[in-house]
């Protein structure tokens, strides 16, 4: 990943004190009666009633005709909004969460789904949004995303009918697109009660459309709080042609539309098979599914949250949005969880909702709590323990080449500065039923399915930040072949489990309340702990490609047996201390089973040593390296009995799949 200094192309704080003052009197004043919130306190208060607030739907035209039934999809969007500021005259902001996924699967850790009353008013907004932000005077929108619930339209993961479902509702917000009070017919409604800023929010599904309405550069959308989310879909199916998921977008289509939406929408549904083949190429489906070109059109200020640990929305989806996001210096800022595809509200709640309050606060009402010049980063070293960083990837990180040679046993080398000597060669025969936690566990041990390279015992404690890469040149027996390549932190630690059930967090009986609640919505969520496990190493970055892409990363082409392909891998986003007294490994091997499809041969490649390499994020580049490997260490730990690890990485299915206690992480 590329290391920039914090530049800001959007300039925030452009209010003087007066006019910051005028402002906050309007968006944060109480109802008659009421204390007052003073704009000196530096953020608003829960000082509207929840339970009086206005509960409404709406359903905006997207100006899309996605099931071709001759009338422009409308797309359902339930509304709750504090009734004093309406009975006063006053607008506020909005925070949206637009989803395909509140009917059919439900929202967070406790699987919430929308309810209504007999007459179709909305009742339950999933999550804590409502409960917390209208007191504060903020509205709560969930949109329905075309195809799904009460909507129109079809699914169409990620494309255009997506993206619009979400930019027509931010459009309608501030008076550009339509309105109406039912589904067919009825009246034109306006949203004259908003002030027309909107903040996006949402995790996975959500939060990509989040990504995807940014990118295209609508006026009104001042922030998002993208979680876990996707900046490009072929990413999200393929790695490098190496396909991922076992199946396509037209299985998460299925599963997430109505019924009514199936029934009309089978022509959307084939052209989602015919546009994304399992082959691994490039196609116009996944070009207007990536969002990474215009990323040069987000106006909004972004606060990215993302577990290190998520093998379903893998980290290199925030680590390129990031990288984009930096080269248009557009106003951010990142979490890194050592979780998987856990919310935040389930790994560090107090300090979520706080932190999230003042970002929607800044950027939403105009407050100058001075958010936006606080560190960039916040990320878990370890269970429930965080530090900041002013910038991410950490200040000092420079991309180093550290080169694999060979050792005195078979498959096991070292890992260093020095590159091998010409004509070094090791070699794996892939094994589909074999994957990263088994070559780990015999990392020291010559085995058939891999190659493993280490450094000796560190000597002081060496940090990697951000992205890498592995270059590999591999001679296959066979036409095809799959690369993996992991990097390993050798040593005794513990970790949040995020191959277990919750991926890092376990879900408790007890209740804490964030917010005020009704009778249909209450505010009270089940507390969350840490899920953690005891290891002797841990896993920490992986990547994988079709070698059959060695030309392009895009198109893949039969390989000619014995002879000789080189392919760079790309190691996503992470941030890593190995410890002095750990090693750190770099392995190289096939098929990761139950991460990658294996190729349709089982090939047996040779490396070619001198020209693989690893190009790792250090902080403190090169001189960091030589310090930490120099000289005395402690002594490594014996070779003998296989290492423990988290158990073996399951079949991830695509974003909707239930995998948390008591509830999905979608």
């Amino acid at each position: 990943m590329a290391i920039r200094a914090r530049v800001t192309r959007i300039q925030w704080r452009t209010l003087v004190p007066a006019a910051l003052a005028a402002l906050m009197a309007v968006l944060v004043q109480p109802p008659a009666g009421a204390e007052a919130a003073p704009a000196a306190l530096g953020e608003s208060r829960p000082v509207y009633s929840y339970d009086g607030a206005l509960r409404e739907s709406v359903w905006v035209d997207t100006g899309v005709d996605g099931d071709t039934d001759g009338r422009a999809d409308r797309v359902a969007v339930d509304i709750i909004r504090p009734r004093e500021p309406a009975q006063q005259g006053r607008r506020i902001p909005v925070i949206m969460d637009a989803s395909p996924y509140y009917s059919c699967c439900g929202r967070g850790n406790e699987s919430q789904k929308k309810t209504y009353d007999a007459a179709g008013n909305p009742v339950q907004f999933p999550l804590f949004y409502d409960n917390y932000f209208v007191p504060r005077g903020y509205a709560t929108v969930l949109v329905d995303l075309a195809g799904t619930n009460r909507s129109d339209g079809c699914v169409d993961v990620g494309g255009r009918s997506d993206i619009q479902s979400a930019r027509s509702v931010v459009d309608w917000l501030n008076g550009r697109a339509r309105g109406y009070s039912s589904r067919t017919g009825g009246r034109a409604v306006t949203a004259g009660w908003s002030t027309g800023a909107v903040g996006m929010i949402g995790k996975s599904y959500d939060g990509t459309v989040a990504n995807g309405v940014a990118a295209t550069g609508v006026r009104g959308l001042k922030t998002i709080v993208p979680i876990g989310a996707i900046s490009s879909w072929y990413d999200y199916y393929f790695a490098e042609g190496a396909p991922l998921h076992d199946s396509g977008p037209d299985w998460l289509s299925d599963y997430v539309e109505s019924p009514a939406a199936r029934d009309r929408c089978a022509a959307v549904q084939q052209r989602l098979v015919d546009g994304a083949p399992r082959t691994g190429d490039w196609t116009r489906l996944w070009k207007e599914r990536d969002y990474l070109p215009d990323a040069s059109r987000v106006r909004a200020s972004v606060f990215a949250v993302h577990g290190m640990q998520d093998l379903n929305v893998r980290t290199r989806h925030i680590g390129q949005w990031w990288d984009a996001l930096a080269r248009h210096g557009v106003e951010r800022k990142i979490w890194l969880s050592g979780t998987g595809h856990v919310d935040p509200f389930d790994f560090r709640r107090a300090a979520w909702v706080k932190t999230l309050h003042r970002w929607f606060d800044h950027y939403l009402l105009g407050v100058d709590n001075g958010i936006e010049r606080e560190p960039m980063a916040d990320v878990e070293g370890a269970p429930d323990q965080w530090s900041t960083d002013r910038v991410w990837p950490a200040g000092g990180t420079r991309a180093t080449t550290l080169r694999p040679r060979t050792g005195d046993t078979p498959g096991v080398g070292t890992l260093g500065l020095r590159p091998a000597r010409p004509g070094a060669t090791e070699t794996f025969t892939d094994d589909p039923a074999s994957g990263e936690t088994d070559w780990a566990a015999d990392l020291g041990t010559s085995t058939p399915a891999k190659a493993a390279f280490t450094t000796g015992p560190l000597r002081r404690d060496l940090r990697l930040s951000g992205s890498g890469t592995v270059t590999v040149t591999a001679t296959p027996s066979t036409t095809s072949a799959h690369l993996s390549a992991v990097l390993v932190d050798l040593g005794p630690d513990t970790i949040r489990d995020y191959a277990a059930p919750g991926e890092g967090i376990s879900t408790l009986p007890e209740r804490s309340c964030w917010g005020s609640s009704s009778a249909g919505d209450s505010s009270c969520f089940k507390r969350t702990e840490a899920r953690t496990t005891d290891v002797d190493y841990t896993i920490f970055s992986r990547g994988w490609a079709d070698l059959g892409n060695h030309a392009s990363e895009h198109t893949g082409r039969p390989l000619t047996p014995g002879k000789k392909y080189t392919i760079t891998l790309d190691l996503p986003a992470s941030d890593h201390v190995v410890p002095a007294g750990h090693r750190l490994a770099l392995i190289v091997a096939g098929t990761d089973a139950g991460l990658i499809d294996p190729p349709a041969t089982t090939p047996r490649l040779t490396l070619d040593l001198a020209r693989t390499s690893a190009h790792l994020p250090l902080v403190g580049g090169p001189e960091a390296f030589t310090r930490a490997t120099a000289g005395t260490a402690p002594a490594a730990a014996p070779e003998g009995a296989p290492r423990r690890g988290v158990r073996d990485p399951r079949t991830i299915r695509p974003v909707p799949f239930s995998t948390s206690q008591g509830g999905t992480t979608s």
